[in-house]
């Protein structure tokens, strides 16, 4: 079987073509990401309007991209699948009208595809994962975690009250004076700096939750900064690696609650395994931090190589080839969504994927 996957919820346009050999092993055959950043770097962050022309401008070159990487015609498609949520809408309306035309063109499958779900699911794809298993699921819009029960069967056990880790991260950047993307220029700045120079609380130290708080940090952050201005190159140095730092420790607490509790609930004698995901799990301090907890915990940590941790359209065709395979498939008049949590059944908390108030 082999999968023509498209992603545009963001300011990434991606195409990738994924399949599985006869004998049950995935394969990337193609993978293309063509990114934004210049497009947006003027404005610190991602501008809807011009993310969605960006993607109607670029998207056929990068299918047909894609397909010649891969060495095959449509023809030899299977199905097609695209991101259907959540994300930027007027970006999501780009990939999936574009994959409905190839689809009903082609007489193919067509397949929405939850954005969450593919970073949920790529560990399968990477590591041939099997169910159940924890994830941390952190990005730009979330920062959960998930015990992943099975294909479609996620139950979220934490997100964050206000504000997720990547946005923290994003804004720290543009406060502090660098380039777009900030996760990345952030960690950058931070491999310099002091992280004890600044000592910065945990949100929701010793509260009976595992749920996340980042929007303290932000303020502390801006607070520290203005009372520091002008600032200097060390400065900021500082700031960053104190704030990476104390992030690390906020998921290195929140996991190992979920380890606890996820032992408990399967009674599981010979460890686990965690996988981390989204575009913060590309930074390579908060990798280290939870691959020390899972040693200590007797635990297998799994995370995906950093191409496939930021948005892309391999785990948007893996997810499809999966549910395919599951004989499942997606009407043409699916709607997008902008936001759509992992877990339906979930309470309404900013950062779960739903719309509501916060609590």
């Amino acid at each position: 079987m082999r999968i023509l996957g498209i992603e545009t919820s963001c300011d990434e346009t991606a195409a990738a073509v994924v399949s599985r050999t006869p004998d049950g092993e995935p394969v990337i055959e193609s993978n293309i990401i063509f990114s934004q950043v210049e497009e947006h770097a003027a404005f610190g962050g991602v501008v809807p309007e011009i993310a969605a022309r960006a993607h109607l401008s670029v998207l056929d070159k990068v299918v047909q991209m894609a397909l010649d990487e891969a060495d095959c015609t449509l023809d030899e498609i299977d199905g097609i699948a695209a991101t259907a949520g959540p994300g930027l809408i007027g970006g999501l309306m780009v990939g999936l009208m574009t994959a409905k035309a190839l689809s009903a063109a082609g007489g193919k499958p067509f397949i929405g595809i939850n954005h969450l779900e593919g970073h949920a699911l790529t560990a399968r794809l990477t590591d041939g994962l099997q169910f159940p298993y924890l994830l941390l699921l952190v990005s730009g819009g979330h920062s959960q975690i998930l015990c992943v029960k099975g294909l479609g069967d996620y139950e979220r056990w934490s997100t964050t009250i206000d504000d997720a880790a990547g946005e923290l991260f994003d804004k720290t950047a543009k406060l502090l004076g660098l380039p777009f993307p900030g996760g990345p220029n952030v960690e950058r700045a931070a491999r310099n700096g002091d992280p004890k120079r600044f000592p910065l609380s945990l949100p929701l130290r010793g509260q009976d939750t595992l749920n996340m708080s980042f929007s303290g940090l932000k303020t502390a952050v801006r607070q520290t900064a203005e009372r520091l201005a002008p600032l200097e190159n060390q400065d900021v140095n500082d700031i960053c690696a104190a704030l990476q730092e104390t992030v690390g420790r906020i998921f290195e607490e929140r996991c190992r609650q979920a380890i606890e509790k996820f032992n408990d609930v399967s009674q599981a004698k010979d460890g686990g395994s965690l996988v981390v995901a989204g575009g913060v799990a590309s930074n390579s301090h908060i990798r280290q931090v939870l691959a020390d907890l899972c040693e200590d915990a007797g635990w297998q940590l799994v995370a995906p190589p950093a191409i496939l941790c930021t948005d892309n359209a391999a785990m948007i065709a893996w997810a499809a080839l999966e549910r395919l395979e599951r004989g499942e498939s997606s009407p043409l008049d699916l709607a997008p969504r902008s936001r759509w949590p992992l877990d339906e059944e979930s309470a309404t908390v900013i950062g779960a994927g739903r719309r509501g108030a916060k609590v």
